[in-house]
């Protein structure tokens, strides 16, 4: 063994003790209720600042928010895979099976789009903290699972049916499937 791979095998990945640990539910809690957040938003003010919007401003608003479910309910997914290998429900490796299907890259508009200006400030807010959410989640996924591992597996699984895909993800999760 070279001193170098001596090295890199003493390391502590930070991010992978962080997701290992009891410090990764600060990390479950906040992602977690961003997504109740969310919910709560969509389903009650945001419902009716929606009708108050130009057309731009409501198509720009229904797309950026199937967007901003999208990719909270991936990174909840990703969140719940890390929580049961936390506790024991599922091992590393099951995990990094299950995982392959969680997509960390739900792009959003910004604010470079047209209408963008219009959106509620609440909406934008949400949009913004669910950005800032995947980027930390996908920087710890790729220091503790490594860039680009799962990709051959997603290209394999690209035409398959999402929802079925999401739905299998969540029952693992919670042990029901």
């Amino acid at each position: 063994m070279s001193e170098t791979s001596k090295e890199s095998a003493k390391t502590v990945k930070l991010a992978e003790r962080r997701v290992f640990s009891q410090s990764f539910k600060p990390l479950y809690d906040e992602g977690m209720g961003l997504v109740e957040q969310t919910a709560e938003y969509l389903d009650g003010r945001g419902r009716a600042e929606a009708k108050k919007l130009s057309r731009l401003g409501a198509t720009l608003y229904a797309a950026e928010s199937m967007r901003l479910t999208t990719r909270l309910m991936q990174i909840a997914s990703w969140l719940l895979l890390q929580r049961a290998a936390n506790s024991g429900e599922m091992t590393r490796d099951q995990v990094a099976s299950e995982k392959s299907k969680v997509r960390l890259d739900t792009a959003s508009a910004h604010d470079e789009a047209s209408g963008w200006s219009e959106l509620p400030e609440e909406f934008v807010d949400l949009v913004t903290r669910s950005l800032r959410l995947q980027s930390l989640v996908r920087r710890m996924d790729e220091e503790v699972y490594g860039k680009g591992g799962a990709e051959g597996f997603r290209a394999a699984v690209r035409h398959a049916n999402p929802v079925s895909d999401q739905i299998t993800l969540l029952n693992t999760a919670f042990a029901r499937g």
